[in-house]
């Protein structure tokens, strides 16, 4: 009962704010166009940790149905639904983040080095979808030009799919390198515990805790700095496929 109050006090909050962004004028085309693509790359993004994890031996996220591709077993109120509005809001791209996976790392069948894969495969996951939507982008913008000898600077590029391929793959990089932050509960965390030295655990332990506060803020409060670390990065994946 209470998780059902909290997501219709969630779905309530969001209305509120895509009212005052249509107020704005901030929701055009091309925004919807960016959260139709946050759907299934958050989705496929925490599916991949799960399924992996059962590969490896933990049946945990197939238990608790999460290996569903279904957007209702994966919905974050905040990171699927909040998050992704605000940032609309105030005129940045939007995206966000989905309910993560259940992983109990200790039924891995070698959860050291397992335990590290399951983490990295869900960037992994985001990168090889920003690859396969930058080919495509670059094969259909090539066709446009070709079919169009004589078509404008202004022109190249637009159309629909050609949009949603942009947004699809810059999304994909942000949550890319988003995750690569070793920040818990980030994935980037699993590479730096698995290396750090023995005798830097206790220091870590005693400010891991503290880790969780300073994302949110980032998140919440510091969208900005996310797009300045993930700015660098989009126009490379940009460079290589912009004909």
């Amino acid at each position: 009962m209470k998780r059902r109050k909290d997501t219709l006090l969630a779905v309530g909050v969001l209305a509120i704010i895509l009212i005052v962004a249509a107020l704005r004028h901030v929701i055009n085309g091309v925004s919807v166009l960016a959260i139709v693509a946050i759907v299934p790359s958050v989705i496929l993004h925490e599916v991949s940790h799960g399924y992996v994890a059962h590969l490896f031996g933990d049946d945990t996220a197939k238990k608790a149905g999460r290996l569903s591709l279904n957007p209702l077993a994966h919905i974050d109120v905040i990171g699927t639904l909040i998050l992704p509005a605000l940032l609309l809001l105030v005129g940045l791209t939007p995206f966000g983040y989905a309910k993560p996976v259940p992983v109990d790392v200790s039924r891995l069948r070698n959860p050291r080095n397992q335990g590290l894969v399951v983490a990295l495969v869900g960037p992994i996951v985001n990168i090889v979808i920003a690859v396969v939507a930058g080919v495509l982008m670059r094969t259909a913008i090539a066709s446009q030009i070709a079919s169009t000898p004589l078509i404008s600077q202004a022109q190249i590029g637009s159309g629909l799919w050609v949009q949603f391929l942009y947004d699809l793959g810059t999304i994909n990089v942000m949550l890319a390198v988003f995750n690569l932050i070793p920040i818990p509960p980030l994935d980037g965390s699993a590479v730096l515990e698995r290396f750090m030295p023995a005798s830097l655990w206790h220091q870590y332990l005693s400010i891991r805790r503290f880790a969780l506060p300073v994302l949110l803020f980032i998140v919440l409060l510091a969208p900005t700095l996310i797009y300045g670390l993930v700015s660098p990065i989009t126009q490379l994946w940009l460079n290589q496929f912009i004909p």
